[in-house]
C-alpha cells in the first residue's frame, strides 16, 4: 500500500480535531461550537478518501472542493 500525503494528513487532522473536541466539552464546557467543530473537521478525512477512491475526474475534483470547503470553514474568526 503507497502512502499519501493528502490523506496522512487529513486523517492528523482529525485526530487533532478529536482532541480539541475534547477539550472543548470537558474544560470549556462549549457544546454548540465543538459539534460544528467536529462534524467539519472530521469530514474533510472521509471527502479526501472519497475523492481518491472515484472513477471519474470530475468526481475527484468534487470531492477535493468538498474537503477544501470544510477545511477552509476550520479557518474563520
Amino acid at each position: 500500500m503507497y502512502s499519501n500525503i493528502i490523506v496522512d494528513k487529513s486523517f492528523k487532522f482529525a485526530v487533532n480535531i478529536v482532541e480539541l473536541y475534547k477539550i472543548m466539552i470537558n474544560v470549556k464546557k462549549e457544546y454548540v461550537l465543538s459539534k460544528q467543530l467536529l462534524r467539519s473537521g472530521t469530514s474533510i478525512g472521509a471527502n479526501v478518501k472519497e475523492g481518491i477512491k472515484t472513477i471519474s475526474k470530475a468526481d475527484f475534483r468534487n470531492k477535493m472542493s468538498i474537503a477544501l470547503r470544510k477545511l477552509m470553514e476550520q479557518n474563520i474568526g
